[in-house]
């Protein structure tokens, strides 16, 4: 079957540095890593191990200094911006903390934005799926002001979902949610990825939200430093607390 035994993404020798000099910060040192097909992948580390970097190098949102990005056999890293613009369009899926809805459009409206933009024919019975599994058959003529926020997420997320994407990315999708509005959310992302075969990489610093995943893994100071499988919440304190504490040098003396 080809490309479609393999990961549904790749990054090879990742590099990207910004500032220079003494100043610079490596955001990612040569990280290798692969996105399992149909899988939900969550990734975390601590504030500035470079975790939304890989995710925009991945998305084509922001481009490597070095190495490789392949997504779905294309080779994003190589990619002029026209056919980048047009590979996030219509391959790509993307959930963002903040919601992103266009305020004077419908829940229904915000839903088939990408496929309006692409002139993209709605398939029907696709479109009544996705609404279907995000639970808003009923609040479909609303707009964005009239939907809490767990609503205007999942309206979000069925945005993403609308065009058939080869992989989805969520960077902190529930940072702005309650517990059970998150909940909601998670729930339904987590869904179509068993149910719908889609394929999620989720940038997050919560360990609820990351429980939620097939699979964490762990960046820190711009390198990836481990992974879990199957992660509870538990797992993921636990990991995140040894990170932390390699991350602090004893002084000497210390009790």
């Amino acid at each position: 079957m080809g490309t479609h035994d393999g990961p549904i993404a790749t990054a090879r020798e990742l590099v990207k540095t910004y500032g220079a000099g003494e100043t610079a910060v490596h955001a990612l040192d040569g990280v290798d890593v692969d996105f399992a097909r149909g899988e939900l992948t969550a990734i975390m580390g601590p504030s500035g191990s470079g975790k939304s970097t890989l995710m925009h190098c991945m998305a084509g949102l922001d481009r490597p200094d070095s190495g490789e990005v392949v997504v779905d056999g294309h080779r994003v890293s190589a990619m002029d911006e026209r056919r980048l613009t047009k590979l996030r369009r219509t391959r790509l899926g993307f959930v963002f903390q903040a919601f992103n809805l266009v305020p004077t459009l419908t829940a229904l409206e915000n839903i088939t934005l990408p496929l309006d933009i692409a002139r993209a024919p709605v398939d029907k019975a696709h479109l009544a799926a996705v609404i279907a599994a995000v639970g808003l058959g009923d609040r479909l003529d609303h707009k964005p002001a009239q939907l809490s926020g767990g609503q205007q997420q999942r309206v979000a997320c069925a945005r993403a979902l609308v065009t058939r994407p080869s992989v989805v990315f969520a960077d902190e999708p529930t940072g702005n949610l309650d517990s059970t509005s998150a909940a909601e959310v998670l729930g339904f992302l987590r869904r179509s990825v068993d149910d719908g075969g889609q394929s999620i990489v989720m940038v997050t610093h919560d360990p609820t939200a990351a429980s939620y995943a097939h699979r964490v893994l762990f960046l820190a100071d711009g390198r990836l430093v481990g992974e879990l499988t199957d992660p509870t919440q538990q797992s993921v304190l636990d990991r995140l607390g040894a990170l932390q504490r390699a991350a602090v040098p004893v002084r000497a003396g210390a009790l």
